[in-house]
């Protein structure tokens, strides 16, 4: 994950995540096909999304919900409106992760962040099979899924798992080395929308402790 003292548990979400698929025959095409068509299709969208964190009994630790944006490649948004308020933003160069209740401010090369992590399934170029080993999921109640191994160990995850329908994200599970699930509900989610330059701009508050500019 990203550098830095006092990490919570919601900096799983830029690595965690955000996929948008466009796919013509999406009802009948595998997950693996749509994501093919979604970086083929696909240069931004946005939307919003809730999160669930259960350890490894299956016991729920942490729900939190915020918006997200992205263009590809390399730039993101993600905002936590709930419980915390936090923000996380690549801007193609950096990645930003900024905790308002802390006030500090981590920052990483955005090659260094991305990798083989989630977000590379969606800000990132259209390389996937350089980082992961992807292979179609199957269907469970409607949802067509797509697993993303990470070919590298250094990726926290061992398991990414991307759910799709109608040419849209509706989950992403995550699974860690501890045991421990992320999962991402998507909803109002648009592709290729306009987004404003300054929506993948930050510039650090003042008086903010930055780590690792």
């Amino acid at each position: 994950m990203i550098v830095g003292a006092k990490r919570r548990t919601s900096h799983h979400v830029w690595w965690s995540g955000l996929v948008l698929v466009a796919c013509a025959t999406s009802a009948l095409a595998s997950g693996l096909d749509q994501l093919h068509a979604f970086l083929e299709g696909t240069q931004s969208a946005q939307g919003s999304f809730r999160q669930t964190v259960a350890n490894r009994e299956g016991r729920t630790t942490q729900t939190s919900s915020g918006t997200f944006a992205f263009q590809r490649p390399g730039k993101f948004r993600w905002t936590y409106d709930k419980p915390f308020d936090q923000l996380i933003v690549g801007d193609g160069e950096k990645v930003w992760v900024y905790d308002r209740d802390l006030n500090q401010v981590i920052v990483r090369p955005l090659d260094a962040a991305l990798g083989a992590t989630p977000a590379a399934l969606l800000a990132g170029d259209n390389a996937l099979e350089k980082n992961f080993s992807l292979v179609a999921g199957g269907a469970d109640n409607g949802i067509e899924y797509v697993d993303a191994t990470p070919k590298t160990n250094e990726s926290q995850f061992k398991r990414i798992r991307l759910g799709f329908v109608d040419e849209l994200p509706r989950r992403m599970l995550l699974t860690d080395a501890f045991g421990q699930t992320t999962e991402l509900a998507f909803a109002d989610v648009e592709r290729n929308p306009k987004l404003a330059p300054d929506t993948f701009a930050f510039t650090p508050p003042k008086g903010a402790d930055v780590v690792g500019r």
